[in-house]
C-alpha cells in the first residue's frame, strides 16, 4: 500500500506563491477591450495604406499634368485648382524635379492654389504682386504703368537739377491797390526813405544851428528887452 503524500507548511507556502504568480485568465471585459484594440489597429493600418496609395496616385497625376504642360509650347504658365497643404507640397516637389518654377497664392488655406511657370517665362515682381492681390495679370497695363513711373521719376530728376522754383506774383501790389490810394501815392509809398539825411519833411542840414553861444545869448536878451519895453508902454485911454 502507498502512503498518502503529506504536505508540509513549507511546501504549502511554495505552492501558494507559484499559484499567485500565475497570470489569471482574462475576464470577459478584458477580452472585449483587446478585441476592439485589434480592430482599431487594423482600421488604422488600412487607412494609412489608403492614404499612401492616394499620395502615389496624386503624384502620378501631377507628374502627368506637368509633363503635358512642358510639352505644350503654347503654354507659359498653368494655374491649378485649390489644394490642401499636403497636395501643394507634392506638386511643388514635382515641379522642382521637372525644372520649373512654382508659387502658391491665396489668403485662406482652403483657397490657396499653385501656379507653375516655365523657366524662360519666370514672372516678374509686378506680376507676382498682382497675383498676391487676387488680380489678373495684364502685360499691357503693366507696361503703361511702368512708363508712367519712369516719366514721373525723370521729371523729378529734372526738377532737382533746376533747383528751387522762384515764385513771381502775377501782378504788382501797387497796381492792385491803385484804385484805393492812387497811382502816384502807390509809387511814392514804394520809395525808400533816407532816415540819415532827412528828419520828417525838413532836411537835417537846415535844422542845424551854426551860431555861437554868445550870439545866441545876445539874441535872447534882445528879444527879452523888446518884450519888456512893449509891456511898459502906456496905453491911450
Amino acid at each position: 500500500m502507498h502512503r498518502p503524500l503529506s504536505v508540509t507548511p513549507k511546501m504549502a507556502d511554495l505552492l501558494g506563491s507559484i499559484l499567485s504568480s500565475m497570470e489569471k485568465p482574462p475576464s470577459l471585459g478584458d477580452q472585449e477591450t483587446r478585441r476592439k484594440a485589434r480592430e482599431q489597429a487594423t482600421r488604422l493600418k488600412k487607412l494609412q495604406e489608403q492614404e499612401k496609395q492616394q499620395k502615389i496616385e496624386f503624384r502620378k497625376r501631377m507628374e502627368k499634368e506637368v509633363s503635358d504642360f512642358i510639352q505644350d509650347s503654347g503654354q507659359i504658365k498653368k494655374k491649378f485648382q485649390p489644394m490642401n497643404k499636403l497636395e501643394r507640397s507634392i506638386l511643388h516637389d514635382v515641379v522642382e524635379v521637372a525644372g520649373l518654377t512654382s508659387f502658391s497664392f491665396g489668403e485662406d488655406d482652403d483657397c490657396r492654389y499653385v501656379m507653375i511657370f516655365k523657366k524662360e517665362f519666370a514672372p516678374s515682381d509686378e506680376e507676382l504682386e498682382s497675383y498676391r492681390h487676387g488680380e489678373e495679370w495684364d502685360p499691357q497695363k503693366a507696361e503703361e504703368k511702368r512708363k508712367l513711373k519712369e516719366l514721373a521719376q525723370q521729371q523729378e530728376e529734372e526738377a532737382a537739377q533746376q533747383g528751387p522754383v522762384v515764385v513771381s506774383p502775377a501782378s504788382d501790389y501797387k497796381d492792385k491797390y491803385s484804385h484805393l490810394i492812387g497811382k502816384g501815392a502807390a509809387k511814392d509809398a514804394a520809395h525808400m526813405l533816407q532816415a540819415n539825411k532827412t528828419y520828417g519833411c525838413v532836411p537835417v542840414a537846415n535844422k542845424r544851428d551854426t551860431r555861437s553861444i554868445e550870439e545866441a545869448m545876445n539874441e535872447i536878451r534882445a528879444k527879452k528887452r523888446l518884450r519888456q519895453s512893449g509891456e511898459e508902454l502906456p496905453t491911450n485911454s
